[in-house]
Formats: structure tokens, C-alpha cells, sequence
């Protein structure tokens, strides 16, 4: 019966009297979970070597109207194109061969 008495020293008096004292270690706990996740998603989509001064990257991407934009990065320099749908003829170039594409999906060039 005597251990029954025996009061032991409150956990506020341990932590100070602030009931929000905990609040900042979840906030910092929530800090430390977005930086993880964000490293883990660029690991996983190979975003890093967007950060690379040294890569060449080349995106094409389509809008929900269909149009066509290309987005070039050389080094630090970055640059995008809009497909226009307009066909140029000239007399610049020359025929080289001819691209089949197999019922797989491969595409075979074949060279004139």
C-alpha cells in the first residue's frame, strides 16, 4: 500500500507546460516524409538527369487538342518547338529508303 502513494512527476511538468510542444515534431516528421517521397519519385521516373548540366533530352508531348510540341534541352539551354501540320516539298533532299513496319511492331529501314 505505500507504492500506492507515491506520486510519480507529471509528463507535463517533464515537457514544460506547452500542449503544442509535440506539434513541431510532426511538422518536421511531415518535412523529412516530402523530401523522401520527392526523392523517391525522381529516382523511379529518371527525372535526375534533368538536373544534369551535361544530358541532351528530348520530350514529345501532346495536348488535349492533338497538337504536337517538342521540348529540346541541350546542357542548360532549353528549347521547344510546335509542330505546325504543314508538309514542306523541296528540292533540298533526296529519297534514301524506305521504313516498314512489321506486324510485331519493330519498324525495319530498308536502304535504296
Amino acid at each position: 500500500m505505500r507504492f500506492m502513494k507515491r506520486r510519480r512527476v507529471s509528463d507535463r511538468a517533464a515537457w514544460g507546460e506547452d500542449p503544442l510542444s509535440g506539434v513541431a515534431n510532426l511538422f518536421d516528421l511531415a518535412l523529412v516524409m516530402v523530401v523522401g517521397i520527392m526523392l523517391a519519385l525522381l529516382s523511379a521516373f529518371r527525372l535526375a538527369d534533368v538536373f544534369r548540366p551535361d544530358t541532351q533530352i528530348t520530350i514529345f508531348k501532346r495536348d488535349a487538342r492533338g497538337r504536337v510540341s517538342i521540348i529540346v534541352k541541350k546542357g542548360k539551354e532549353i528549347k521547344a518547338y510546335r509542330a505546325t501540320g504543314r508538309i514542306t516539298q523541296g528540292e533540298e533532299g533526296e529519297r534514301i529508303g524506305v521504313a516498314y513496319k512489321l506486324k510485331d511492331g519493330r519498324i525495319v529501314y530498308v536502304p535504296e
